[in-house]
C-alpha cells in the first residue's frame, strides 16, 4: 500500500504543469496539452507582436512578458498610475511583475492602452515561451545587422554564445528605448543616425527582480544575486521583501489569460516587420473562441451592486418608459348654476388685462364730474339724498353706468 502511494506521488510530480521552467496558475487540461502540439502563432506573427518590446533591456523585458499574462491588473495599474502617479505602487494587490512595470509609466501606458496586444503577448508567452524568446533573439539579430543595435551610454549590447543581451549601462538608471519597428529592424543606419532614441532614465530598483535566461529560453528570478549588471547596480538598490523573497523563486504566470478573447483585426496593424502577415487565421482557432470569464472590478463591486438590473436602463439596454399605475377618474366637480341677469344691469364682461378702454372708463369725464361735485359742496348746495338699504339706482338712459 505504501509503495503504491509513492508511485502515485511520483507520477503526480512528473505531470505537474511546468513549461520551460515556468509554473502556471491552474491545471492544464488534456485539450490544452493538445493545443501546445502545434504553435498558435507563426514565427512571422510572433515577430510582429514582439517587435515593439524586443529591444527593451533584458530585466525590463522579463517583467513585461510576465505582466502581460495579468491583463486585468495591467488595466487597473494603468488607471491607478494615471490618477495617483508612482506613489504607493508597492502596496497594491497586483502581481510583482505588474508592480515592476508600473515603475516605468511609458511602458505601462502602452500595455494598458493596447489590451488586445497585451493579451496576445501574454497568451503567446504562456503557450509558446520558447518561441517567444527565439523571436526576440531573431529581431535583435536583425537590428544588430542593420547597425541599429549598438552599445551606448544608456545600454550595453553583449553577445554570449550567439545570444544578444541588452543590459543597463548605468548602474543607477534604466533607459527605455523608443524606436519605430518598421525602421529599426529592416533599414540600415542612414544620414539621420540610429533609429533608437532614449529619454529620461528611470531608477533601477528592487522591482527588477527577474531577468532573461536565453540559454534555457525562460524568465527566471534572480533574487538580486549574480554578475554583470546586477553586481554593478546592487550597491545602489534598496532591497525589500516586497520584491525579494523566497516566494518568487518559482516564477508564476497567469495561465487563464488564454481564455480571453482577442480582437485580432485590432492587432493586424502590427505588421511593420513582415508586411503581409495578419492574424486572421487565428479568428477561427477554437483556442481563442471561448467566451472569456466575466471581468470583475474590485473597487467598483465594493461600492455598488453591479448585478442590479436597474443599471441596464442607464446603459441604454432598456429604453422602455416606466409605466405609471392607472388611477381612477376623479369625480366631476359640481358646478354652481349661474344666476339670471338682473333687470337694468349689463352682464359682466370677462376679465382681461387692463387697457386704455377697459370698461368704457373715460378719465377726463370722471375728472370733470369730481370737480363739479366739489364746486357744489363749496357753494352749499344740498347733496344727493342717500339711498335706503336695498334701493337700486335707475338705469341710465344711455345704457352706460357712467355718463355726463
Amino acid at each position: 500500500m505504501r509503495r503504491s502511494s509513492v508511485v502515485v506521488l511520483i507520477m503526480s510530480l512528473l505531470t505537474t504543469p511546468v513549461f520551460d521552467g515556468v509554473t502556471f496558475l491552474g491545471a492544464r487540461s488534456s485539450a490544452a496539452q493538445d493545443e501546445l502540439a502545434d504553435p498558435l502563432y507563426s514565427q512571422d506573427q510572433l515577430d510582429n507582436l514582439l517587435a515593439p518590446i524586443a529591444l527593451y533591456p533584458d530585466p525590463l523585458l522579463a517583467q513585461v512578458l510576465l505582466a502581460a499574462t495579468f491583463v486585468d491588473q495591467v488595466d487597473e495599474a494603468g488607471r491607478w498610475v494615471r490618477a495617483n502617479g508612482p506613489t504607493d505602487i508597492d502596496d497594491q494587490p497586483w502581481d510583482v511583475s505588474v508592480k515592476a512595470v508600473a515603475h516605468y509609466p511609458a511602458v505601462l501606458s502602452m500595455m494598458a492602452d493596447k489590451l488586445d496586444w497585451t493579451t496576445a503577448i501574454g497568451q503567446a508567452y504562456v503557450n509558446q515561451s520558447t518561441d517567444v524568446m527565439a523571436s526576440v533573439q531573431r529581431l535583435r539579430a536583425m537590428a544588430k545587422e542593420q547597425g541599429q543595435l549598438v552599445t551606448t551610454d544608456e545600454q550595453e549590447v553583449l553577445t554570449d554564445d550567439g545570444y544578444v543581451q541588452i543590459v543597463p549601462a548605468d548602474p543607477r538608471y534604466l533607459y527605455v528605448p523608443t524606436y519605430d519597428p518598421g525602421v529599426v529592424f529592416v533599414q540600415s543606419v542612414g544620414v539621420y543616425g540610429p533609429a533608437i532614441v532614449f529619454g529620461t532614465g528611470f531608477l533601477i530598483g528592487a522591482w527588477l527582480n527577474h531577468d532573461c535566461d536565453w540559454h534555457n529560453h525562460r524568465v527566471f528570478y534572480t533574487g538580486w544575486q549574480g554578475p554583470g549588471w546586477i553586481a554593478r547596480s546592487r550597491p545602489y538598490v534598496r532591497i525589500t521583501n516586497v520584491y525579494v523573497n523566497t516566494g518568487y523563486t518559482t516564477v508564476t504566470v497567469n495561465r487563464t489569460v488564454v481564455h480571453r478573447t482577442v480582437n485580432y483585426p485590432a492587432i493586424n496593424r502590427y505588421h511593420s516587420v513582415h508586411r503581409n502577415v495578419t492574424y486572421n487565421n487565428l479568428i477561427r482557432n477554437r483556442a481563442f473562441s471561448p467566451s472569456p470569464p466575466p471581468v470583475t472590478h474590485r473597487i467598483i463591486n465594493r461600492n455598488i451592486n453591479t448585478s442590479d438590473p436597474r443599471l441596464d436602463r442607464y446603459r441604454g439596454r432598456d429604453v422602455r418608459p416606466k409605466q405609471e399605475p392607472e388611477r381612477p377618474p376623479s369625480p366631476p366637480v359640481a358646478q354652481r348654476p349661474a344666476s339670471p341677469p338682473r333687470a337694468g344691469f349689463e352682464p359682466q364682461r370677462a376679465p382681461r388685462a387692463p387697457g386704455r378702454d377697459e370698461g368704457g372708463f373715460d378719465a377726463r369725464v370722471s375728472g370733470e364730474r369730481g370737480r363739479a361735485s366739489r364746486a357744489e359742496a363749496a357753494h352749499g348746495q344740498p347733496s344727493a339724498p342717500s339711498r335706503s338699504k336695498g334701493s337700486r339706482p335707475a338705469p341710465a338712459p344711455s345704457g352706460r353706468i357712467f355718463d355726463k
